[in-house]
């Protein structure tokens, strides 16, 4: 046996990751030993080689207890990705240092609580949603006519002692879709595209927001911004993550920006791409290996 390795997740994703099955096949074709654990259940980390959080899509509510998990596990064991990351990542407000560093990201506005939505009218639709989420938790789009209701959005996040996060609605998506690039291993891997997810003024209340995902060739410009942004994270106090999802969308003029950077439990559409699960084996095997 070559190491012994936790995926980690939370009970509610428990059969619906669809990367799981993909990457407990290839790591068994490696001979790497392997269990799927439960974030937030006891569980002896110290005994594995390599924890490797994948579907750990219920932190969102509980990101104080999550970040604490993460400090205490990659305490004992190596945590991948490192907490480090997933204390900068897991707050949207990381796209202000992304913005910072030159890298064109989606016009985003973060309101913290106390403070109110400025605005006296909308040009066009925007999205709202809490800067601490994930898989289109709790977030809504709202068109023109809708300022009221994006408002009542705003002050249910403040009521929850939430930032909320305000961007416009590029509707290039139903067109063009977002393209969600993958790197493993600090390499590009595959590319994914996901069509328009958000329903008008209903934010989504599960675990997360379903979504049309279908295999596809990013465009030099779409795959030299995904560069720039995992060169810079290598470069900034970050490191190469052991995984990456740069999701992207175009802008009014069909260039593409930023709408995230994935380092923490992203779905990595392993089934759109034949020999991706294979790569995320091997990266893992080149952890155990060190």
């Amino acid at each position: 046996m070559n190491g012994h390795v936790a995926l980690v997740t939370c009970q509610r994703a428990r059969g619906l990751d669809t990367d799981e099955p993909l990457l407990l096949a290839a790591l068994d074709a490696l001979d790497i030993r392997v269990c799927v654990v439960d974030w937030d259940r006891p569980a002896d980390w110290a005994a594995h080689d390599l924890a490797v959080i994948r579907s750990t899509w219920d932190y969102a509510r509980r990101h104080d207890e999550f970040l604490s998990w993460a400090t205490a596990t990659g305490a004992v064991t190596r945590l991948h990705n490192p907490v480090a990351m997933l204390t900068w990542n897991t707050d949207k407000r990381y796209l202000t240092e992304l913005s910072d560093a030159g890298l064109p990201v989606i016009e985003t506005m973060f309101l913290a609580p106390g403070s109110g939505l400025p605005r006296t009218e909308l040009s066009r639709p925007i999205v709202v949603k809490p800067s601490v989420s994930a898989g289109g938790q709790d977030t809504a789009r709202y068109a023109a006519n809708e300022l009221p209701r994006a408002r009542e959005h705003v002050a249910r996040l403040h009521a929850e002692r939430r930032v909320a996060m305000v961007q416009p609605y590029l509707e290039a998506v139903e067109v063009s879709d977002e393209t969600a690039l993958v790197y493993i291993g600090g390499r590009f891997s595959h590319a994914a595209a996901k069509g328009a997810l958000l329903r008008a003024g209903a934010a989504e209340a599960g675990l997360f927001a379903a979504e049309r995902v279908v295999p596809t060739t990013p465009s030099p410009a779409e795959r030299t911004l995904g560069d720039a942004a995992m060169a810079w994270l290598a470069v900034a106090h970050l490191g190469s993550p052991l995984y990456a999802r740069i999701d992207l969308l175009p802008d009014t003029e069909g260039s593409p920006r930023i709408l995230e950077v994935e380092l923490t439990e992203p779905s990595l559409f392993l089934e759109t791409d034949a020999g991706a699960a294979d790569r995320m084996a091997a990266a893992i095997q080149a952890l155990l290996d060190r």
